[in-house]
C-alpha cells in the first residue's frame, strides 16, 4: 500500500487534471498521481519528462532502450512494467527487452552478455546506449564509456542519455519511498522481472 494518497483529478486545481494522465500510455498512472499531492511538483516533474521525452535527439525506441536499461539496472519494477508496452509499441521485440533488462543487471565484468544484445537485434548505436546507462546508473561511468557513446550520438544527446538515467534512477528511488503500486488495473508481466 502506498505512503501517500493518490490523488483524484477533483484534487488537482483544474489546469493541472491532464497531468495525471501519461502522454505515453494515455492513462492515470499512480506515479502522477501520488505527485498530485505537491501540484507545482507534479508540474515541474512533468515538464522535465517531456523535454527529457522529446528534445534528447533520441528516436523513441532509443529512448525506451534508455528508460528500460535504468529501470533495469536500478531493480525498478514499476518503472520497468510502465516502459516494457511502450517499449513494445516503440518497435522493441521481447527478446531484445530481455536481453536489455540482463545486460542491465548483469556484473559489468562479464562480457558474453554484451554480444546477447547483438543476437537480440541491437545495432552499435543501441549496444553503446545500454552500456552507458548501464554506468551512469551505477555510477561508474568513465572516459572510455562516454568516448564510446559519443561515436555514435553528439553532445546534446550524450548529455540528454545521461539526464535521462540519472533521473529514472532518481525517480527509482522515489517509487521506492512513496512506495507505489502498479495501477489496480494490471498485473506484474509474468515472467518478467528486472530484479
Amino acid at each position: 500500500m502506498a505512503r501517500v494518497p493518490y490523488v483524484d483529478p477533483a484534487d488537482v486545481p483544474a489546469e493541472h487534471r491532464d497531468l495525471l494522465n501519461s502522454r505515453l500510455q494515455g492513462k492515470p498512472l499512480n506515479l502522477y498521481r501520488a505527485l498530485g499531492n505537491a501540484p507545482a511538483v507534479l508540474v515541474g516533474f512533468r515538464g522535465h519528462l517531456e523535454a527529457l521525452w522529446s528534445e534528447t535527439g533520441l528516436t523513441e525506441r532509443e529512448r525506451e532502450l534508455v528508460i528500460l536499461a535504468s529501470a533495469a539496472a536500478v531493480g525498478s519494477r514499476y518503472e520497468w512494467h510502465q516502459h516494457v508496452n511502450i517499449a513494445r509499441d516503440a518497435g522493441i521485440d521481447d527478446e531484445a527487452i530481455y536481453a536489455v533488462t540482463a545486460f542491465a543487471r548483469e556484473d559489468p565484468e562479464t562480457l558474453a552478455d554484451a554480444d546477447a544484445l547483438a543476437d537480440a537485434g541491437l545495432d552499435a548505436d543501441e549496444r553503446a546506449l545500454v552500456a552507458y546507462v548501464r554506468a551512469v546508473v551505477r555510477g561508474e561511468t568513465d572516459d572510455a564509456l562516454h568516448a564510446a557513446l559519443a561515436e555514435h550520438y553528439p553532445t546534446d544527446t550524450v548529455v540528454g542519455v545521461a539526464v535521462i538515467a540519472g533521473t529514472y534512477t532518481g525517480l527509482a528511488h522515489v517509487i521506492d519511498a512513496l512506495k507505489l503500486d502498479l495501477e489496480a488495473d494490471e498485473e506484474p508481466l509474468s515472467g518478467w522481472d528486472p530484479r
